[in-house]
């Protein structure tokens, strides 16, 4: 009996799974349709079912999204991501499952599921974000290193979008202190972006991090993608620390969504000559809160 219902939950969660990744499959669905969705038809297992004349009459569908749900090719390829996901460990999971992170559900379009790499029990954890600059200086790199360790040791959780850089830093910060940290990608898992991080990522998941993103599998790293990545960044995290960043920056979009989901905001100081200290002069400026140790964004919690 007790391998019966081991085999039923198995079973169970591969569905489920099946459906997940069907539902990341369809481009443009957003959170508000997907809600009418569920609240019109109860289950994703139901949508799956239902035909296109029934999903367009949900308030908000169009028929181009009526016409992907009931695709059929696009059923037919959720086997193959599947088997990609089984052989590579790569998990899914939806805004409806315990795992996701609590604050991300509460902003403003959050991803309806989230693919994973890694250890899925830290996105819940006292997440800090830190972010900065690609081309970041010397002193960027040792301050977002240093933060992130202390920080680490501190049993904060390391949140950041694997660049070159500020978030390359951070993450190897919290890996010298052999703590959790999550890169937040704008491709799918299955790619390492830089290429030049494909050690990094794997210490990530060494030290019982992960990489997670709410693109599917194969999606490649287009320039369209980061700024909705930087959402997630912000939004899964307490608050947002701020090293290095330019007048116009793909940090600075991260601050802007920070902003609007009310998380608090700390910034590191920078040379008033050198163009990476404009952006972060300047948020400090219009109120972020200036940091100069680790201990002061610490003691805020």
């Amino acid at each position: 009996m007790l391998l019966l219902k081991k085999a039923q939950k198995r079973r169970n969660n591969i569905e489920e799974k099946i459906y997940k990744v069907w539902i990341s499959l369809i481009r443009n669905l957003g959170i508000k349709r997907y809600e009418n969705l569920i609240q019109e038809f109860g289950s994703k297992e139901q949508i799956w079912k239902t035909k296109k004349e029934k999903i367009i009459k949900v308030n908000k569908i169009t028929e181009e999204i009526a016409l992907l749900i009931s695709n059929e090719n696009i059923k037919k390829d959720v086997n193959r991501h599947i088997k990609f996901m089984e052989k590579n460990n790569i998990d899914i999971i939806s805004i409806e499952d315990k795992e996701y992170p609590e604050l991300l559900k509460k902003i403003y379009n959050p991803p309806i599921c989230l693919y994973i790499r890694g250890n899925k029990s830290i996105l819940n954890m006292k997440n800090i974000a830190i972010i900065g600059c690609r081309d970041a200086t010397l002193y960027g790199k040792k301050v977002a290193r240093n933060f992130a360790y202390n920080l680490s040791r501190d049993d904060f959780n390391i949140v950041s979008g694997l660049a070159k850089g500020i978030d390359c830093c951070a993450h190897l910060g919290a890996i010298e202190a052999n703590g959790p940290t999550v890169a937040v990608l704008g491709n799918g898992v299955d790619i390492v972006y830089p290429e030049e991080n494909k050690i990094v990522n794997e210490n990530i998941l060494r030290c019982g991090g992960c990489v997670i993103s709410e693109y599917p599998l194969g999606t490649k790293p287009e320039k369209l993608n980061f700024p909705a990545r930087n959402r997630i960044i912000s939004g899964m995290s307490k608050g947002v620390l701020v090293v290095e960043a330019k007048e116009k920056s793909g940090t600075m979009i991260t601050v802007d969504f920070a902003l609007e989901q009310g998380r608090d905001v700390f910034a590191v100081p920078g040379n008033i000559d050198n163009k990476n200290s404009f952006g972060t002069n300047e948020i400090i400026k219009q109120g972020a809160k200036l940091v100069t140790n680790w201990k002061e964004i610490a003691d805020e919690y």
